[in-house]
């Protein structure tokens, strides 16, 4: 038996009804609520309702990017007295959620405080913490006053609140989804918005296209943790995953893991450590690393003598150090196997359609969402339409009042009340009441005022804005192009690259080179065949000017340090030979030497198959072969060629031919470049030409080249550069003297002509040992012919003009030159999705021409004035020092240079 309905007639009335009906009713009463109203997110905004509460009463607080923070205490107390009638921790822990960088792809609100951490630690009371909208928050609330969205009573009815959200940004796929609802769950992964917005475009130009084809621009989850998906073979776990056109239940698993990399570690070279950088979505660090000691000490996993949590602000790092003689690659396997670093992500897409729960795919989720912004658009278009309109329509009153304004006056004045006052103007002028009310509204002084030109103007303005409103209400495909537009906008601005790394292949043991960890690396070359690789944090950073540090102990006079490159180690070395041929290795496969002192390791060790008669003579380090691009080849008598650059991505182990060349000829340069760059040519004798790579035609890998520049008698080419329009010309000597030339003062030309002056050799300078295209922020590394490695600034080498010879950058010792230059950009060690790799530039031929140049006449030591570190900066003298000032300000056309020539294959 239960009560009636409470009400004046029904006090006190017993309606008897049977306790399995009463339980029935009442419990899908409360099931629909939780779901409706508390569990599951919409899938327009894909919100659930105390996120949008929670989004809204922040804007109606002005709580916006740039404001001041305020309490937590204030947006929960708002949150709570008007919309959401419910607990007050509910709301606060949504809000931190919210917060939360390693819970959201995209926060959405900007947190100042304890916000709890990836260690499960709890965030700080509402009363110490502050928080603000974040700034892609504003783009699920633009357009909220343009009733663009329907409004509804809040519990007590005493306001109104949003039913949706506006929602510019895809949020239910974008920051995913969980929640737990009576009989029912969803869980949604995180995507990257990027891949998103690639995915909308094309669903709003295609409305047919299958999951099959949203799954060509989307290529899984993407977490805010990082990590790795182990997709399998074609990502075909993934696609399992997300269901299929014929059997749209996207409930499978994701298989996660965390990102880790082994290290060695102490004096002795058989110890290792692992590092993990990057964990498993939603997993407590805390937890995981309590597991790991664990398996420790119970000797479950054997090898661990000690796990430490060294996370601070910089990022997560957990290391695990293992005992001498213990296979790390065995250990990080069962890491994987016996701890949450590997765990199953269980997808269940589910989410409210109409105010019903459905299991939707993603082709469904972005469906629904376009369908709710082409709604969107079109209510704003609508809004925006009856506010021209309502404006033009005040505007035409107003200009009959202008026309006719003494008379307006008049019978303003003579009429007894407002009420007479408007009905003589609606009569006498033929005015609605909406322009007579809005001519008694304006005061009288402002009436008088009106400029009729500015009134005129603001209509004709009207006009057209309304005829464009009403051709795009009246064409379906001009508000899909809007649409494209917003999210176009989205994508520019918010947009970033992808954090999970997805793995196209099963989880499995994983190999040693695979867990190889990214670290920057100086890459030298001897000329007799002695490759290197060192850690780049073994050379110190000194001033301009210096002596430079030992790079590589050489057992014989006549080896010299032929190349110098900065690389990751997992980077695909390309070392292409004086006669054209190319082979490969990854970085990682130089033995790493701790100490500078050390020789290296024979080249032939790492290609068996390199001839004896090929010298190596250009190498280059590229992330990934197949990213697009070409590569552009030169040789010692100005020719060139271009190449596309994945023609090098399977190179044999005996090599390939990268360029045919004459008899004489041999090839001195290679160069990653895209469409739009431009190429600069420099010879021996400070000759240079620049031209745009669409002047060289792409070639075939075996073809030949066509000239670049037309050489003089005893000069040669030494090097081949991709051109920044806004960096420099690095040139540096033989002798140590380099200048910073920017490239707006070489013209661009034709190629195949002479070419311009780059820069003035003479007796103190020697020939130019190389040249490199820089930007003028990075770092230069510098090595010389007796192995001595200088690092320093670039902001430190002056900045002259074509015709100058430069500053000391280096003192080679006496007897010694410099034969390579290595530049260090910022961007080394990221994987950039088309960034040009680190570069490196050697003397035409290292021991050769340029060598006995340099050894013949030995460089002038100058005067110093030393500083407290020793190193110094040279004084020039009066001369130099004039030609210096004069260049600087000099027009290059005022500079002597060689006529041009026609270009000639």
């Amino acid at each position: 038996m239960t009560t009636g309905t409470p009400g004046p007639g029904n006090i006190g009335r017993i309606e008897p009804r049977r306790i399995d009906d009463e339980l029935r009713q009442s419990y899908l009463a409360y099931a629909m609520s939780v779901i409706v109203s508390r569990a599951l997110p919409d899938v327009r905004d894909g919100l659930k309702p105390v996120q949008r509460r929670i989004l809204y009463a922040m804007e109606e607080l002005a709580m916006r990017p740039g404001t001041a923070y305020k309490k937590s205490a204030r947006l929960v107390g708002e949150v709570l007295g008007k919309y959401h009638p419910h607990g007050d921790s509910s709301v606060y822990e949504a809000q931190v959620r919210m917060s939360q960088d390693f819970t959201l792809r995209y926060p959405m609100v900007d947190g100042q405080g304890n916000f709890g951490s990836i260690d499960n630690d709890p965030p700080a009371a509402m009363r110490y913490t502050e928080a603000r909208l974040a700034a892609i928050a504003t783009e699920m609330l633009v357009d909220l006053d343009r009733n663009t969205v329907d409004f509804a009573a809040n519990f007590d009815e005493s306001l109104q609140e949003p039913t949706v959200l506006p929602a510019k940004l895809p949020f239910l796929l974008a920051n995913g989804a969980s929640g737990i609802a009576v009989g029912m769950a969803t869980n949604i992964p995180p995507h990257n918005l990027r891949e998103l917005c690639d995915a909308i475009d094309h669903l709003v130009d295609n409305p047919d296209a299958t999951l099959k084809d949203m799954m060509r621009f989307i290529k899984g989850p993407d977490f805010p943790t990082g990590g790795l998906i182990m997709a399998g073979e074609g990502s075909n776990r993934i696609r399992e995953a997300y269901g299929t056109d014929e059997d749209e239940r996207p409930t499978g698993r994701i298989l996660m893991r965390g990102r880790a990399e082994i290290e060695p570690f102490g004096k002795n070279e058989d110890r290792y450590q692992i590092i993990i950088t990057e964990i498993p979505y939603q997993l407590n660090k805390a937890t995981m690393v309590e597991k790991i000691a664990q398996l420790a000490r119970d000797k479950k996993i054997e090898g661990i003598t000690d796990v430490r949590d060294e996370s601070d602000r910089q990022g997560l790092r957990v290391v695990v150090e293992l005992r001498a003689h213990t296979d790390p690659v065995y250990v990080l396997s069962n890491l994987y196997e016996q701890t949450p670093l590997q765990m199953a992500y269980n997808m269940n897409m589910l989410a409210l359609v109409d105010g019903q729960p459905q299991v939707l795919t993603v082709r469904d989720i972005l469906h629904h969402y376009i369908q709710f912004r082409i709604e969107v658009t079109t209510r704003r278009a609508q809004y925006d339409l009856d506010k021209a309109q309502e404006r033009d329509h005040i505007l035409e009153g107003l200009l009959k009042a202008i026309d006719n304004l003494d008379a307006v006056i008049a019978l303003i004045r003579a009429s007894d009340d407002a009420e007479a006052a408007r009905n003589g103007l609606m009569t006498e002028f033929d005015l609605t009441q909406v322009q007579a009310q809005a001519i008694l509204d304006m005061q009288l002084r402002r009436l008088t005022a009106l400029d009729n030109q500015r009134l005129l103007d603001e209509h004709a303005e009207l006009v057209i804005t309304i005829a464009e409103l009403e051709a795009l209400l009246a064409d379906p495909l001009k508000v899909r192009a809007v649409v494209k537009e917003d999210n176009a906008a989205l994508r520019k601005k918010y947009g970033d690259k992808r954090r999970t790394e997805i793995v196209e292949e099963e989880a499995r043991r994983l190999t040693r080179d695979e867990l190889i960890a990214h670290a920057d690396m100086v890459v030298t070359l001897s000329m007799n065949g002695y490759a290197k690789r060192t850690s780049l944090d073994t050379y110190k950073l000194q001033h301009r000017g210096g002596k430079g540090v030992l790079g590589m102990r050489t057992t014989k006079d006549d080896d010299v340090i032929q190349h110098t490159l900065v690389a990751d180690t997992k980077d695909t070395i390309l070392l292409f030979t004086d006669l054209g041929r190319v082979y490969s290795f990854k970085c990682y496969h130089i033995n790493e030497d701790t100490s500078r002192t050390t020789r290296g390791t024979p080249i032939r060790v790492l290609i068996p198959t390199l001839p004896e008669n090929e010298k190596i003579t250009s190498i280059v380090a590229l992330s990934d072969l197949r990213q697009g691009g070409f590569l552009v080849l030169a040789t010692e008598r100005g020719e060139i060629k271009r190449v596309p650059l994945e023609r090098f991505a399977a190179i044999r182990s005996n090599g390939i031919i990268a360029m045919n060349l004459d008899n004489d000829d041999r090839l001195i340069s290679a160069r990653a470049a895209k469409d739009g760059d431009e190429i600069i040519v420099v010879t021996r004798n400070g000759m240079s030409v620049c031209f745009p790579v669409e002047q060289l035609r792409v070639r075939s890998r075996t073809a030949g080249g066509v000239r670049a520049i037309r050489l003089k008698v005893g000069d040669y080419a030494i090097s081949m550069d991709v051109v920044d329009s806004e960096g420099s010309l690095l040139a540096v000597s033989v002798n140590g003297f380099g200048k910073l030339t920017r490239m707006d003062k070489f013209r661009r030309q034709a190629r195949g002509g002479s070419g311009v002056i780059a820069f003035r050799v003479d007796e103190k300078t020697g020939p130019l040992a190389a040249t490199l295209v820089v930007e003028g922020s990075e770092e230069l590394v510098i090595a010389t012919a007796k192995a001595q490695v200088h690092r320093t600034r670039l902001s430190e080498v002056g900045v002259q003009g074509r015709y100058a010879r430069g500053v000391w950058v280096m003192h080679p010792a006496g007897g010694d030159y410099i034969t390579s230059v290595a530049i260090l950009t910022p961007s080394v060690g990221d994987t950039p999705e088309a960034a040009t790799p680190p570069k490196s530039a050697s003397a035409g031929k290292p021991g050769g021409k340029a060598g006995k140049a340099a050894k013949a006449g030995k460089a002038e030591a100058p005067d110093e004035e030393t500083s407290e570190s020793g190193q110094g900066q040279l004084v020039m003298d009066i001369e130099e020092a004039a030609v210096g000032a004069e260049d600087l300000g000099a027009e290059d056309d005022e500079l002597p240079e060689d006529v041009e020539e026609e270009p000639e294959d």
